[in-house]
């Protein structure tokens, strides 16, 4: 009866060992392209924070609008045909 418990409580560390592993391999582009997270993402914040903050963070710079042009600020610019939006 010991021996089943402990052989199952193994069995059950090295699945999230291996899952925890798999998830933690994958380049930060790929890790954070959708905005899902779950199980993945708590693994993911527990065995690679840095990346995990790094997606946090790239997503809070995606996130982020231009500010607004005062009223008293020249407008946009032309060069070579191409609007230049000075921000």
């Amino acid at each position: 009866m010991i021996v089943t418990v402990l052989l199952l409580l193994l069995l059950v560390s090295a699945v999230i060992v291996m899952i925890a592993f798999f998830f933690s391999r994958a380049p930060i582009e790929k890790k954070y392209e959708s905005s899902g997270g779950g199980l993945g993402g708590a693994f993911d914040a527990v065995w690679s924070p840095s990346a995990h903050e790094a997606g946090i963070e790239r997503d809070r710079q995606t996130q982020r609008t231009a500010p607004a042009p005062a009223p008293g600020d020249p407008p946009d610019t032309f060069d070579d045909g191409r609007i230049r939006l000075d921000v």
